[in-house]
């Protein structure tokens, strides 16, 4: 299956979604201008990841910030995730948030909230 590789920019995350290397992360701002233009080849690859999916994964979220329609899309990809987890594969994820940033932690406690998946948080 073929990686994506996305370089963050100042309203993109960086995105790296590699089975092969069992690498999945996001990372940094998000706020596109067309969330969906932007999201939606990431729910497609993991649909397609689902298929054949690795024993484990763990996918790392490290946001310094997000705004409200990349917050909807963010729960899809949770929702995805979820689903594999429910299909036998072994799924966590780990919330990456700045030690200062209550409000990244509340908002991954309430994603843990809305899904059936192990999540990890971790102060940077």
């Amino acid at each position: 299956m073929e990686a994506i590789h996305i370089e963050g920019t100042e309203d993109t995350p960086k995105l790296v979604l590699d089975s092969s290397n069992n690498v999945f992360e996001i990372s940094g701002r998000s706020l596109p201008e067309d969330v969906n233009e932007f999201y939606d080849p990431i729910l497609r690859w993991l649909e397609t990841y689902s298929k054949s999916p690795n024993p484990e994964t763990n996918f790392i979220f490290k946001l310094e910030y997000f705004n409200t329609a990349s917050s909807k899309m963010i729960l899809d990809i949770f929702l995805k995730l979820e689903e594999l987890n429910e299909a036998g594969s072994e799924v966590s994820i780990s919330w990456h948030y700045r030690e200062d940033e209550e409000d990244m932690l509340e908002a991954g406690e309430e994603y843990a909230d809305m899904v059936e998946v192990d999540f990890e948080f971790h102060t940077y």
